[in-house]
């Protein structure tokens, strides 16, 4: 049985028809690979092994439908950021070369989503036109020089980071305040649940089945479990990211965290011109409680951030899409940047849960004796990440050793997260503790001490 479902954020309902779920599991299957997660992890999986041997059976479960999570939610930058830094990577990895590679395979997955997205007709509004983060303060400035520092001294050159003027960050970005800003070519933004939906449709017209409205209540050895019967495999993957707490067995490998967004109405052509992004340049700023902004291909200005408390327990509600104080908050932060945009209306808001692994390092890997692979824990910085996942996954599954299999995501195991009341105790803390950390810089000028000692909590 299909139904018609309603929108959750503004890119579902800005698709040009509505959604209608695909039917559930009808009953025990049996398949050479399960995928467990019909958002990007998991379809950009099956895109790529079905490529790759078109005679694997591949069943895709998903809980809602393809696109309901992070995946059709987030805030469309298809970018090569990785949530820990070059220096995290090259000391977990014991290489500088390592993280190297990791940095420079996610700087191809970008124009990877692209290519595929062009070639399979997937109409997702993808613009490639890098990522501005703004400096606004002194302290906001000194961290951009040092960015680009530590890209440097990874043999990154101008071609992939570059810092900003004030005068060259503000003919990309017209806000208040500037002072310099970095620069990456390494961004697209997109309509994020124009490519998870495409990218559904895609993979089942390849022979891929998709099961939809089909919670999987535990894996285990080769079985996927649902209310309609399990699906066996020689391989399941774990791709749930954020909901990966409701799967038995796994509910302190990832924590979800939610993050908030906004959109604005369509604002005319005379606004563009005093707020910037002409080329559709996504834009941050270089405080410690992240934000996020796109120009939308239809003229809105979709803007987001962290904010949001941590659920006790892990939990996921359809309420906590929205939390009136911090959106409201958000759209303050907007005005503050852009004073035009401050009696613009806003149109729609909506959150959505995002996974964070207990050190916020990503990771990909295949235990062949579980029959478990996974993928996930991207904090956030999914979209073009989880391109590169799939590939690798697809790598791994069918037992080939290549560059992809060698980065260093690849087998690593974060620390479950503290029991509760402890993980809920840390994760609401941090967000005191980044919040005031921007508080703490705008008065005294200098960089936030909290936040130092905070990072080292993280594994930073």
């Amino acid at each position: 049985m299909t139904a018609l479902v309603t929108a959750p954020s503004f890119w579902h309902a800005s698709l040009p028809t509505p959604v209608v779920s695909r039917p559930a599991l009808p009953g025990p299957r049996d398949a050479d690979v399960a995928i467990v997660g019909a958002g990007y992890t998991g379809l950009w999986t099956a895109y790529y092994l079905k490529k790759a041997d078109p005679s694997l059976r591949i069943v895709v479960l998903e809980a809602q439908y393809a696109g309901f999570g992070a995946s059709g939610r987030n805030g469309g930058w298809c970018s090569a950021l990785f949530p820990s830094s070059l220096a995290k990577v090259a000391k977990v990895a014991g290489s500088k070369q390592a993280a190297v590679d990791l940095q420079r395979a996610l700087n191809g997955a970008v124009d990877e989503v692209g290519a595929v997205a062009a070639a399979e007709g997937i109409d997702c509004h993808f613009s490639k036109s890098g990522t501005v983060v703004l400096a606004r303060s002194e302290v906001q400035l000194e961290r951009a020089r040092e960015e680009i520092a530590e890209f440097r001294e990874y043999g990154f050159g101008e071609e992939d980071h570059r810092l900003l003027t004030a005068e060259e960050a503000r003919a990309e970005v017209h806000a208040t305040e500037v002072l310099g800003a970095t620069y990456t070519p390494h961004c697209a933004a997109i309509q994020p649940a124009l490519l998870a939906r495409g990218l559904a449709d895609v993979v089942e017209r390849m022979g891929v089945e998709i099961y939809e409205q089909t919670p999987v209540t535990s894996i285990w050895h080769g079985e996927a479990r649902t209310p309609y019967g399990s699906v066996t495999a020689e391989t399941v993957v774990r791709a749930t990211e954020g909901y990966t707490t409701t799967v038995g067995g796994f509910k302190r490998d990832l924590i979800p965290v939610y993050s908030l967004m906004l959109a604005t109405e369509p604002l005319p052509e005379e606004t563009w011109a005093q707020i910037g992004l002409s080329k559709r340049q996504t834009f941050s700023d270089g405080r410690h409680l992240i934000i996020y902004g796109q120009r939308t291909a239809d003229g809105r200005l979709a803007f987001g951030g962290r904010g949001a408390p941590y659920h006790f327990g892990s939990s996921i509600k359809p309420e906590y899409d929205r939390e009136p104080r911090v959106q409201a908050e958000l759209k303050q932060v907007l005005t503050e940047l852009f004073p035009v945009l401050g009696d613009v209306k806003v149109t729609h808001t909506w959150g959505g849960a995002l996974g964070v692994p207990r050190d916020w390092f990503a990771s990909v890997g295949l235990d062949r004796a579980a029959r478990l692979a996974w993928a996930g824990g991207y904090v956030g910085d999914g979209v073009g990440a989880t391109n590169l996942a799939g590939r690798t996954l697809a790598d791994l599954i069918r037992g080939q050793r290549t560059e992809l299999t060698a980065l260093p995501w690849v087998g690593h195991r974060s620390p479950k997260w503290e029991i509760e009341p402890l993980r809920w105790i840390g994760a609401n803390l941090g967000l005191r503790v980044m919040d005031s950390a921007d508080a703490e810089e705008a008065r005294t000028g200098r960089p936030s001490r909290r936040a130092r000692v905070f990072g080292r909590f993280l594994g930073a």
